[in-house]
């Protein structure tokens, strides 16, 4: 039985990750201040011996004993980081050298949860681990995107001057249970406005794409990653090679909500990026890992959680 540290464990992410090693054995320790990370999504481990919850932001140093550390804690949607983008930029910074101090400390394993977001809004299609992107440094995405960079350049420095035993992970576009009902994110936007009846809306002219990954498949490949022992070089692409449009997106939420929502176009953000699909190669090879839930699938489960929760 391992002592495993989750930072974030309260968010969407970090609420699956800790279920899942629960489920395994493992003994769970949760850090989250709850800025965007919520108790509820942890009701159902509280109680459990093998789990243990501390409010604490990582922005500070952090001294425990464990054997593993999962470094989730950021606010991920753009509506949370950029409501506070000095508090974003901190949790990315700081709060990755404190997880490598400990790390470094205790001599473990860390794991750093990135994002596609470093590629920014890419010249290359699709994304390759060895493409550097193109990110502006000055916009109001930045905190998230180059917070996520600088943590990114922390964590290998670690790896080459400390010996520290990392895992970098780039994570796409994420969705599921557990997802807030107000995080501005494209999944739970549409399926929220297809069961309220409200209009649906899309920014731009709904061609742009993304790619949409199912939460299990993605915590499967967060935990395959750390319990490799054999692939140590990153970063690493998870995420859902397949590739939908808005538009596509919208219809297929709106079939299986049996919704009326008319379309709605509004202008594009500031930087949002035009196509983001990973190369999942490395993954495949390095790990034999790959996505199994398909979109509908995967939204049939999203909408059933989002319908009990605006119910309750």
């Amino acid at each position: 039985m391992k002592k495993i540290l989750v930072t974030g464990g309260a968010g969407f992410l970090g609420s699956h990750l800790c279920s899942r090693l629960i489920n395994e054995g493992n003994d769970v320790l949760c850090v989250d201040d709850l800025f965007t990370g919520n108790k509820k999504n942890i009701a159902h481990l509280l109680s459990n011996p093998h789990f243990d919850f501390l409010n604490h932001d990582i922005t500070f140093p952090l001294n425990v004993n464990v054997h593993q550390i999962y470094n989730l804690a950021c606010p991920a949607s753009p509506v949370h980081y950029q409501s506070n983008p000095i508090k974003t930029l901190k949790t990315n910074v700081y709060g990755a050298i404190n997880m490598l101090e400990l790390a470094k400390s205790l001599n473990v394993t860390v794991f750093q949860a990135s994002t596609s977001e470093v590629y920014g809004d890419p010249e290359v299609h699709p994304q390759v681990e060895n493409y550097w992107g193109k990110v502006n440094p000055i916009g109001v995405r930045s905190c998230y995107d180059e917070g996520k960079r600088c943590a990114e350049t922390l964590f290998f420095d670690y790896s080459r001057h400390y010996d520290v035993d990392i895992r970098v992970s780039r994570i796409f576009n994420t969705y599921g249970p557990r997802m807030q009902i107000n995080d501005g994110r494209v999944v739970s936007n549409f399926i929220v406005q297809a069961i309220m009846g409200d209009d649906i809306t899309i920014y731009g002219d709904g061609m742009q794409t993304r790619s949409f990954c199912y939460v299990d498949d993605l915590i499967d490949g967060f935990v395959k990653l750390v319990n490799n022992s054999s692939y140590k070089v990153g970063p690493i692409n998870l995420g859902n090679p397949c590739e939908f449009t808005m538009l596509e997106l919208a219809e297929a939420v709106l079939l299986l909500t049996n919704s009326n929502s008319k379309l709605v176009f509004k202008p594009l953000p500031e930087d949002d990026p035009r196509q983001r699909r990973p190369d999942i190669s490395l993954a495949k090879i390095e790990l034999d890992w790959e996505p199994k839930v398909s979109l509908n699938d995967g939204l049939k489960e999203t909408i059933a959680f989002f319908k009990f929760e605006l119910k309750t």
